[in-house]
């Protein structure tokens, strides 16, 4: 930080205008002045322009990725804080080379692991369908799908994955498991059996994707996957949106090559209003809210202005 001089301040991408409201914001001081913005800008020359007169900047999660051309175009900038303790979205490296401070935040596992059963039932038992059918006049519109003796196949057992497997058993389901260095061992503290890739789309009636985006599973469920799985199962994805090749889950959802999809995250955020997976009757899309919570936005922002204090006093913390 330099002296007494006051810093500009911009929070992005507040959704859900919950910042102000779970953080104590005024606690930095009138060494800040804050600008809150709540619309998205995807564009890199508008958000440019945006973001040029901050020193501070505040940003959701992925929301706004922080690349290396973007970065090259904020002179201003001097500490970037993200929500979550790590952002595959922000180029690290680059803002190291300019001298900014990048700090993160504490986030629960819990949330997403709650929001692929809330997604799972929604498709099993047709919630979104049957509450517009009743709100409709319409009593009584489709039969749904028990979970008990199903089969629940996990790709990725790390801290989500193994509490998704954990409310799995409580229904009475089977739970599979893989992912690339997954052990017999490691499944079977979680309450899985592991199996390889081909045999876990083959058998699950439910396949819930637990993996971190990377060059290895970027695309690793595709049209080959979709061909071994039952046309009775569904497949659920809270991870990351690029892990499943969208234009052959489009298909396998169009032709009824499989049953169903419970998505939350996407290759494109926000996801176009003209995506087809809004008009497909066998999708329930939810806008990558799977941390979105007020117990996890309120660590979050919390630890933002730890995070903004801390670099003010010129002992920065939780570094990226």
């Amino acid at each position: 930080c330099e002296g007494s001089e006051q810093m500009r301040l911009a929070i992005l991408d507040d959704y859900e205008e919950a910042a102000l409201k779970l953080a104590d914001w005024e606690s930095l001081g009138s060494a800040i002045e804050m600008d809150v913005y709540r619309d998205h800008l995807g564009e890199i020359d508008a958000l440019a322009d945006r973001l040029l007169p901050y020193d501070i900047l505040v940003i959701m999660r992925e929301r706004t990725p922080f690349a290396r051309d973007l970065i090259a175009r904020l002179p201003n900038l001097k500490l970037l804080v993200t929500t979550g303790a790590k952002n595959q979205a922000v180029d690290v490296a680059s803002c190291k080379e300019r001298g900014i401070v990048v700090s993160g935040t504490q986030s629960s596992k819990k949330p997403p692991a709650e929001l692929t059963w809330g997604l799972i039932l929604s498709l099993l038992r047709r919630i979104p369908q049957m509450d517009r059918s009743t709100r409709n006049g319409r009593w009584g519109d489709g039969i749904g799908t028990e979970l008990d003796g199903k089969v629940l196949g996990l790709l990725g057992l790390g801290h989500v994955g193994a509490l998704v497997a954990k409310v799995g058993a409580a229904f009475n389901m089977k739970v599979v498991a893989w992912s690339q260095n997954l052990t017999d061992e490691r499944a079977s503290a979680a309450g899985a059996v592991r199996v390889e890739k081909e045999e876990l789309f083959k058998i699950a009636d439910i396949i819930s994707i637990h993996l971190v985006l990377s060059a290895r599973t970027k695309g690793l469920v595709g049209a080959p996957e979709f061909k071994l799985m039952k046309p009775s199962a569904c497949i659920i994805n809270t991870s990351r949106g690029p892990i499943i090749h969208e234009p052959a889950l489009i298909d396998a959802l169009r032709t009824g090559r499989i049953a169903g999809a419970g998505l939350d995250v996407f290759e494109t955020e926000p996801l176009p209003p003209d995506h087809p997976f809004l008009s497909l009757s066998n999708t329930v899309v939810t806008p990558h809210v799977g941390y979105v919570t007020t117990e996890n936005f309120g660590t979050f922002f919390t630890q933002a202005v730890e995070d903004v204090a801390a670099w003010l006093e010129g002992r920065p913390i939780r570094l990226l």
